[in-house]
């Protein structure tokens, strides 16, 4: 049974206005959307579900999105009764202009009754289960969100009404036995290994994922989410006293490992999205009631730096380089064992790059550059902890390119 999805079955209350989203439109980029994985599965179960009930194959099906105003129309591939009430539906996955993996790929839903009362979800060959914590389902459960879930069970509940006056009394019936719902995908196997699902542990392969029902062309969104389920699948693992690292890259990842013995698991690649990462973690310690002991983020200042300037998403084509808010620090570090002059702190600012700015102040004074990137580690390890409440501590290691710790264990 499943422990997630399952839900008695109930029909929509009023019948809401809806507008088509017109996948024809093009994006404001000029590339065109796609539909989802969860889109996909959607219109199978709303396909096989016709066929078991009223022996209707449909060419096209509607279906409705989580913002509950809007549906789109999705093309049928093939449908066939299997005998033994079952129904088995398939939909071609297109997933526009995006570089998607599952671009191409039939998604397959197999529908028949069961006596429970309820809807639950089961993996079909080529959609993988959870193997690990962390995730947005439970362990042993097919690796199907809770949006498709969500969706699913709507175009349950949509279908039966739809079917409602010609099916009398049988409606009654159908809602009494529930359903069991298969979602497969006939190229997941291969699919799999170029997805993240194998280091999330994820076995037997895709995942069923979306959160809107539509795949917005070359968007950070699908990377951002990946960042998300690797953060909670790191915070998972975590015993009591263990803590978590997040890098915006591969610089730290030596100290990661040798020095703070993290396995990969709790090693987290961010790339940009330091706010992101920051606040997912929030919002899972919130959800589940707990508190981190410690987090870390290690990494090179040219990216980490920046959130003394307020950027949080520090990709290069939204935020400026890094030098101006580190000389703004050493200018304020003016204390009888910190001094930085007015010539060094102007030539930090002048620099064309934050590694320059630290072989410039090493070359001056190495005691001088620990002190500067100590500081600096600390203010932004007060900046990352203001968006954490649930994070005891954060601490802060800054590394030149070489992989040399500039700061606090220098």
């Amino acid at each position: 049974m499943d422990a997630v999805g399952e839900q008695r079955i109930g029909l929509p209350q009023a019948e809401l206005q809806r507008a088509e989203y017109d996948l024809s439109v093009l994006a404001p980029n000029g590339l065109r959307r796609g539909r989802s994985t969860g889109s996909c599965a959607t219109a199978a179960v709303r396909a096989a579900l016709y066929r078991l009930l009223a022996g209707i194959d449909l060419e096209r099906t509607e279906v409705s999105l989580p913002d509950g105003r809007h549906f789109i129309s999705v093309p049928i591939q093939r449908v066939e009764g299997l005998g033994a009430g079952l129904a088995q539906a398939e939909v071609l996955k297109d997933g526009g202009d995006d570089p998607d993996n599952t671009h191409g790929a039939t998604i397959v839903a197999q529908v028949k009754r069961n006596d429970a009362g309820e809807i639950r979800f089961f993996a079909g060959e080529g959609v993988g289960t959870a193997t690990m914590p962390g995730l947005r389902v439970a362990v042993g459960e097919p690796a199907i969100n809770p949006v498709p879930r969500g969706m699913m069970r709507m175009a349950v509940a949509e279908v039966l009404a739809e079917l409602r006056p010609a099916a009398g009394t049988d409606l009654e019936r159908w809602l009494a036995q529930g359903f069991d719902l298969t979602i497969g995908c006939r190229e997941g196997q291969a699919i799999a290994p170029k997805t993240f699902n194998p280091r999330l542990g994820i076995v037997g392969g895709i995942s069923i994922l979306g959160t809107s029902g539509i795949v917005e062309p070359m968007s950070m969104a699908s990377w951002i989410a990946s960042i998300e389920v690797y953060i909670r699948v790191a915070l998972a693992d975590c015993g009591e006293g263990e803590t978590v690292a997040y890098l915006p890259g591969k610089i730290g990842r030596a100290f990661v490992a040798q020095t703070l013995g993290l396995p990969d698991k709790r090693s987290v690649q961010i790339a940009n999205f330091l706010g992101d990462a920051l606040d997912f973690t929030q919002q899972a310690l919130a959800e589940e009631g707990r508190r981190l002991p410690v987090l870390w983020l290690a990494g090179h200042p040219g990216k980490l730096a920046k959130v003394l300037d307020g950027v949080w998403d520090t990709h290069s084509s939204k935020s400026n380089m890094a030098m101006q808010g580190v000389a703004r620090v050493a200018q304020n570090m003016n204390a009888p064992l910190h001094v930085f002059d007015t010539e060094l702190v102007q030539q930090m600012k002048e620099a064309n790059t934050v590694e320059a700015v630290i072989e410039l102040v090493r070359g001056r004074d190495a005691a001088l550059s620990r002190a500067l990137w100590s500081e600096i580690e600390a203010r932004i390890a007060a900046l990352a902890a203001a968006r954490m409440p649930n994070v005891d501590c954060v601490q802060v290691r800054l590394f030149d390119l070489d992989g040399r710790q500039l700061g606090a264990g220098a």
